[in-house]
């Protein structure tokens, strides 16, 4: 049987125990760049050639920064921009981009989210709902977990009558593999309290978010 040859304790990528991981877990960009060109000699590459030199340590930054939503937390995110008026109509940041990694072939998923919601007692400063949805689209995720994360965040955080969530995307894992669908949309919802009650609440914030008028001047 042929030996199989261990990498020096240096060099070995480090595993990372889910106990470590349950708070904060920063990436190992030195084990990712080893990871990584190991893939590329996996894949038949040689990792030396002129234009793969630095790929690894490329691959491995942007891992880090398209998975940086593991290390952000929504209460700091927040920073207390929660403030108390009387105002009791929906509040809708619709069009906000995203980009995501699916978590079944580390491919990207990107589109837009539509977030509403009737405030309570307090609204939200509304630059920090795109950041909320910018936290959980910067992990590998599925779109359906993504769409419900951020509605009930918002929803715990902001105590409001009600929150919809819905999200639009397309999948790089239908468009270059698999069924290979160029033109196709995956559509999800999320709605929590009045939205998820009361009809017509639903259908005014589906309504409003189908809006286009004021874009095309």
């Amino acid at each position: 049987m042929p030996i199989k040859k261990k990498l020096p304790s240096s060099t070995r990528p480090r595993a990372v125990t889910r106990e470590k991981c349950e708070t904060v877990c920063m990436p190992d960009l030195a084990s990712l760049e080893i990871i990584v060109k190991q893939l590329l000699e996996n894949l038949g590459e040689n990792p030396q050639r002129h234009g793969l030199q630095d790929t690894p340590r490329r691959v491995a930054k942007s891992l880090a920064f398209l998975t940086k939503g593991y290390q952000q937390d929504i209460d700091e995110l927040l920073n207390g921009a929660l403030f108390p008026i009387d105002y009791d109509e929906m509040v809708i940041v619709r069009d906000i981009d995203f980009f995501s990694l699916c978590e079944h072939h580390l491919l990207p998923f990107f589109g837009k989210c539509h977030v509403g919601y009737i405030p309570s007692k307090h609204v939200v400063g509304l630059s920090k709902i795109p950041r909320v949805v910018d936290a959980f689209s910067r992990r590998l995720q599925v779109q359906e977990r993504l769409t419900v994360q951020i509605a009930h965040t918002l929803h715990t955080k902001l105590k409001p009558h009600g929150v919809g969530v819905v999200m639009e995307a397309r999948h790089l894992c239908m468009s270059m593999r698999g069924v290979e669908k160029q033109n196709t949309v995956a559509v999800t919802s999320e709605m929590l309290g009045v939205f998820r009650t009361q009809q017509q609440t639903r259908d005014e914030f589906l309504k409003l978010i189908r809006q286009r008028g004021s874009d095309a001047n």
